[in-house]
Order: C-alpha cells, then structure tokens, then sequence
C-alpha cells in the first residue's frame, strides 16, 4: 500500500511536535524514522495509524484520504506494534496473536484463523510460548508476540515503533530479516521508528530523519546518514564506514552545543 503524507502538523497542547511533515512510502519498502527523542517519531506513526490527529495536513493510502476510512477498515489495513508491551489482563500467547485476527471476524475465529495464527507463532519461533501467559514473557519475548499479532492481520502497512528496543542483538536480526522478508514476500509496506543506526543502514529502504518536528533529510542511507547530519541532529560525531556494502555508524564524542553549526 503506497502511503502519502503530505504537510503534516501536529501539536500538543502548548507545543507544535509535528511541523510540516511531508513523506511517501511505497508498496514492499521499509522506511526508517530516525532522530533524538522528541524530535516527533512516535507522533508522526500514531498519526498515520490514525490513533491521533493532525492539526493539518493530508495523509493518503493508495490515493484515498485516509481520514475516509473506517476503524475496522484500517484495522484490516495497518498492522501497529507500539512501544509499550504492557497488558492489563492475563492472556495466553496464542490468544494474544489471535487478536490481530479480529477484523476478520465478529463472535467466532474461523479454522483459517487458528491456522494462520499457528504459521505467525511458527515465523515468530513463538510456538513452544503458544499457551504461555503473555504477562510472564520477558520484555523481547513479549514485543516479538507483538508483532506477531500485527502480522495476524494480513496487514498492506505494518507500523513498528521501535520493534528491537527490548530484544538481545540476535532476535533483533531476527526480526529485522523475519520484517526484510515479509515486505517481500507479501507485499507489504513498512514504516518503522528505530533508534539503532546501523540497523536502519542495514535494512532500510529509505530513512527519514526527524529534528525538532521536521524532515530534516530523507533518501538513502548513503544521503541521509552523513557526518555532518549525524553531527547537526544528535550533536554527536561520528565516525561512518563502508561494511561489507552497508554503513556502519560509530559514535565518537558529543559536540558541544556552542561547537555546533548555527
């Protein structure tokens, strides 16, 4: 599903957090948001996803006004995994995937919804977890039964905010390959939120770099992950090398403010 944000504002009360943000993001591309903390990330993923809304502003799916859409209807649409993994109710892990199948059905799942919830558990390497209690799982474990269930339903767009926070290095590149393959494999579109540089090198389409509100760089990782972006949104130097074909990202030193460019 190709997605079109165009002329983005979001506001806070007493605080403008989006300014302007324009982007597009194509059918089997994963796009990476990058920046320091408040420069507008999460806003901007809950606004696509519609759970808030712009001051301004156009956000499109496949050329239609998204502000046209149903909540059952983008529920079939987007796959959301948020940055909290915390439940207020007892639920096994199956159950818990399950969920992701409920635009599909109204009292009942369906033999084709346990089947498709046991392949995800299968992809996931969550079915030894199946029946466990999703509150007893470690943070990793419990934002990898996340995204299970985001991709319970078959989702055109999946949103990630920050999907490898919680995970050790090896399921964070187990997810990121599992997230790699599925755009392809399925067709699928991938907006994600990430703080790990080189993970966005790695796998990213394209990144988009946020600062204070506003799409300071967007391309690929060779045009926007440069030294003197590094330097001017994160007020760090870094240094910055070709590995194996891919970018690699090394924070050297703060800069300090007063050493900044103006």
């Amino acid at each position: 599903m190709k997605v079109i944000v165009e002329d983005l504002y979001y506001s806070y009360p007493g605080k403008d957090v989006l300014k302007g943000v324009n982007l597009n993001l194509s059918e089997t591309e994963i796009m990476c948001i990058v920046g320091p903390n408040g420069s507008g990330k999460s806003t901007l993923v809950k606004c696509v996803e519609g759970l808030q809304k712009a001051r301004s502003g156009k956000i499109m799916f496949d050329g239609k006004d998204a502000s046209g859409f149903s909540r059952p209807e983008i529920a079939r649409l987007i796959g959301y995994v948020p940055q909290s993994s915390s439940q207020l109710f007892s639920s096994s892990v199956f159950d818990t995937v399950l969920m992701g199948r409920k635009p599909y059905y109204s009292w009942r799942c369906s033999d084709e919804d346990i089947d498709i919830v046991a392949n995800i558990l299968q992809l996931m390497e969550l079915d030894d977890l199946a029946m466990d209690d999703f509150n007893n799982l470690s943070g990793g474990q419990q934002q990898r039964v996340l995204i299970a269930r985001a991709l319970a339903q078959m989702p055109k767009l999946l949103l990630l905010d920050e999907p490898t926070s919680a995970l050790d290095i090896s399921h964070q590149l187990e997810v990121m390959e599992i997230i790699y393959d599925l755009v392809h494999s399925r067709q699928i579109g991938v907006m994600m939120v990430i703080h790990d540089l080189n993970l966005a090198s790695r796998y990213a389409d394209s990144i988009v770099m946020l600062y204070e509100g506003r799409v300071f760089a967007d391309g690929c990782a060779r045009d926007t992950l440069t030294k003197s972006n590094i330097e001017e949104v994160y007020g760090v130097e870094a240094s910055i090398h070709d590995l194996e074909g891919t970018l690699s990202v090394t924070p050297v030193r703060r800069v300090k403010k007063e050493w900044r460019r103006n």
